[in-house]
Formats: C-alpha cells, structure tokens, sequence
C-alpha cells in the first residue's frame, strides 16, 4: 500500500502542515509532562488506527525513558497498575475526546472532573490542545494512508526545530 498524498511535499498542505508543526512546538514547550503527552499522542492513535502515530510515538516515549511494559499497556491502561492516577485521568480524557460520538454527551462531566483534578488549568488547556491535535494528525494520516515503520526517535524535533 502506498500513500495516497506526499503531505510534506505538496504546496496545498504545507502552509497547514507548517501550522500544525507551530502548535506541535507549543504544546512541546507547556507544563504537561513529556512522557505523559507521548502516552495520550499514543493511546489517540490507537484507537484511531493511525500506523506512523504510533510508530512515532512509541518510539518517544521509548527514547523519553517509558519502559515497555507501560507502552505494551497503555491499550488496557484501566487495568493496568502502572500508571499513576494523574495518567488515568489523561487516558480516559484522551479516549471520551476521541470518541465523541460514543456518547450523548461527548465529553461527561465525570471525566472532566477527574482530570480538572489531576492537572492545573495550564495542564489541563494543554492536554485539550494535545487531544485535538493528535486526533487531527490521526485523521490526515489515516485518510491519505500515510506508511508507519520508518520513524527514528528525535525526527519530530529535529523537524519542529528546523520548521520556521
């Protein structure tokens, strides 16, 4: 299977890519912690079935010093006891945030309360902003069938770093 679109080399998507890239360097910069933005960037992908998001993602958190056992559990993190509550919390946020249309009322007022108890508003702004963004990464990636299995650790930053 290949590709359907070269999103980095077409004119249409880069101004959007480049975007995209700018609120990436944002959200890498907040209080949110680094390791905990990777598991949610992960989990979203999971259930989307984002190939390269999760072959990048995995692959930071591994170079971000997540073992193999949390990233081998975060598709049944409730079952889990590796993950603190504060990660809970983020992973079920991540998940209702992803699947709004599970439920009536698309985010419940339970899930929201868990996680407004975990992180401050700084966290909390950051880790909506994350959800939203890896569930916008998933769907570009997902409907042009973007290839997973060649990410190398560190190829984001470089990329952020070097994106003007």
């Amino acid at each position: 299977m290949n590709a359907r679109l070269n999103l980095m080399g077409n004119p249409a998507a880069m101004p959007v890519m480049k975007a995209m890239i700018g609120a990436h360097k944002a959200l890498a910069g907040s209080s949110l912690p680094t390791s905990l933005q990777e598991l949610v960037s992960l989990r979203a992908s999971q259930l989307n079935g984002c190939g390269p998001c999760i072959d990048m993602h995995t692959k930071e958190a591994a170079a971000a010093g997540e073992t193999s056992e949390r990233l081998h559990l975060v598709a049944a993190w409730r079952e889990a006891t590796v993950f603190s509550d504060a990660e809970r919390a983020a992973l079920e946020l991540t998940e209702h945030g992803t699947r709004l249309a599970d439920s009536p009322d698309g985010v419940r007022d339970d899930v929201w309360q868990r996680a407004a108890e975990q992180f401050d508003e700084e966290q909390l702004t950051s880790l909506v902003m994350l959800i939203a963004m890896i569930n916008t990464a998933n769907r570009i990636n997902v409907i042009t069938r973007q290839q997973a299995g060649g990410y190398q650790a560190g190829a984001a930053a470089a990329h952020l770093a070097s994106a003007g």
